[in-house]
């Protein structure tokens, strides 16, 4: 299965999709959580430290991956957790090693290779496309190859979930019966609509 699970700052989305990763999850086995966030300031360090303590107890092997999303390779077929595509594009786009002009290309290459190892492959990305601000030319380039990103993720997905408040909002579910049953374990409802 491919996942993507959206939301603002603080939404909850990121423990739906810790959620997530654990119903899907079938054996013992660790579960791989790829960390983009590249641990630059104060408030890096804290939001990292954060999740951390959030998935403390959930089984998941870390695997730190700031740019090159390509380059990640699975031992075995799990669940992996890739947590988060805006800091992966702001990564690419930003950081001297990045993809630059190529972040949209690099990172979709990134997630086919990822979606054909992993069993199941659930992406968080940011809602950041709402606030009618004007900004300077590099945050708009930002801005438009994540939602690009965004888009081909969402077409490809078979679940698609934006969280509000806590609340999953569902744009597109699985057809598949197993998928859905997955999704009720998740404690979080919606999946037999």
């Amino acid at each position: 299965m491919l996942a993507l699970i959206t939301g603002g700052s603080g939404s909850g989305k990121s423990a739906y999709a810790e959620n997530l990763s654990v119903a899907c999850h079938q054996s013992g086995d660790a579960m791989i959580y790829i960390a983009t966030m590249y641990p630059f300031d104060e408030e890096s360090h804290r939001r990292i430290a954060r999740h951390r303590e959030m998935r403390k107890d959930k089984n998941f092997d870390t695997v730190e991956c700031f740019t090159h999303l390509s380059s990640v390779r699975l031992e075995r077929p799990t669940t992996v957790l890739l947590e988060c595509m805006s800091n992966l594009t702001a990564n690419e786009v930003f950081q001297e090693e990045g993809a630059g002009e190529r972040t949209v290309e690099a990172v979709m290459e990134g997630v086919k290779r990822l979606a054909e190892q992993a069993e199941h492959l659930i992406i968080v990305s940011n809602e950041l496309f709402s606030d009618g601000i004007a900004y300077d030319p590099e945050t708009d380039r930002y801005l438009r190859y994540l939602g690009e990103i965004n888009r081909q993720i969402g077409q490809r997905a078979d679940l698609a979930v934006e969280v509000v408040y806590g609340i999953p909002v569902y744009h597109k579910l699985p057809e598949d019966p197993a998928l859905r049953e997955i999704m009720k374990k998740t404690g979080w409802g919606g999946a037999d609509r």
